[in-house]
């Protein structure tokens, strides 16, 4: 058997396009030549890697199988070439909300002042966005704020955050001192949408205690639901990290509750495939996390 690289990259490359004519004129080859490569890696293998749907190319439970492992072999190959170069690899990263806004950046600037030649690219939405982005090998890693159950990730716990119940100045929930469950359950709440990794851990450990809580609003960014709050429309609760500034200036004021200090786990996510390269790692040490734990895994 001698399977190629090449031939790996035009597999990859069509399963990503979904056509060869597509995958074609990404890698500036003719459509024969890709059509050619392909049939002779399935005849290597023999194994089917599509179904021929009319005109389209289906991915097979033997693509997915291969999938992976040809992505880990195109960038271990990638950085054999960068071995003796100056550069690097890009780094795909992507975080939820408020990891992406309010945790990340400290450690990017970390990184870039060690490693200022190194792409990076950082993409920021809720946790289940992340998630997927993560298991469709479109991103290197990902951070979510709430527990991860897809069975093809790794989970590894990273950060502890503290969550912060606040209102307006001036609110009634704000003037009572310790504000009790009734008045709790009756204030009208604004929260992160389903789907965040925020609105996860509020329903699994805030909401619990409050039954019959409904929202009045959901938003999808924090930044709007600080100003919603801060013009009275409601109360709220995010990471300590993401309202600092305000509690800080007295824009918006901490709750006192019954529950007292709310905690949850911040969490980094790898694909169990995934090569991790040695940029990676060095990222992962900007992060804080004990690359040792992660290498044996990730291998």
């Amino acid at each position: 058997m001698h399977v190629t690289l090449r031939q790996l990259s035009i597999f990859v490359e069509v399963l990503k396009s979904g056509s060869t004519t597509q995958a074609s004129s990404v890698l500036a080859l003719s459509q024969s030549a890709v059509s050619a490569s392909l049939s002779d890696l399935e005849e290597q293998l023999k194994v089917s890697l599509f179904d021929r749907v009319g005109k389209r190319l289906v991915v097979n439970e033997n693509g997915r199988l291969l999938y992976p492992k040809a992505l880990a072999l195109l960038e271990q190959a990638t950085e054999i070439e960068q071995l003796f170069n100056h550069s690097d690899g890009a780094l795909r990263i992507a975080a939820s909300t408020t990891i992406g806004n309010y945790i990340l950046p400290e450690t990017l600037a970390i990184y870039r002042q060690d490693f200022p030649h190194t792409p990076l690219e950082l993409t920021v939405g809720n946790s289940r966005e992340i998630i997927q982005a993560v298991a469709d090998f479109r991103v290197d890693l990902g951070f979510v704020e709430g527990p991860c159950h897809h069975p093809d990730l790794i989970t590894r716990p990273w950060l502890s955050d503290e969550l912060v119940v606040f209102a307006a100045p001036g609110s009634p929930q704000a003037e009572a001192g310790e504000v009790s469950l009734e008045a709790l359950i009756a204030a009208p709440w604004i929260l992160r949408e389903t789907g965040s990794g925020t609105r996860e851990v509020l329903e699994h450990s805030l909401m619990q205690h409050l039954p019959g809580v409904r929202p009045i609003l959901e938003l999808g960014n924090s930044e709007a639901i600080k100003h919603a709050v801060r013009h009275g429309i409601g109360i709220s609760c995010l990471s300590r990290r993401v309202v600092a500034e305000q509690l800080a200036s007295g824009s918006l004021v901490e709750l006192v509750t019954p529950f007292g200090t709310l905690e949850r786990t911040l969490f980094l996510i790898y694909h169990r495939q995934k090569h991790l390269s040695a940029s990676l790692l060095r990222f992962l040490s900007c992060c804080r996390f004990p690359v040792d734990l992660i290498e044996k895994r990730g291998k």
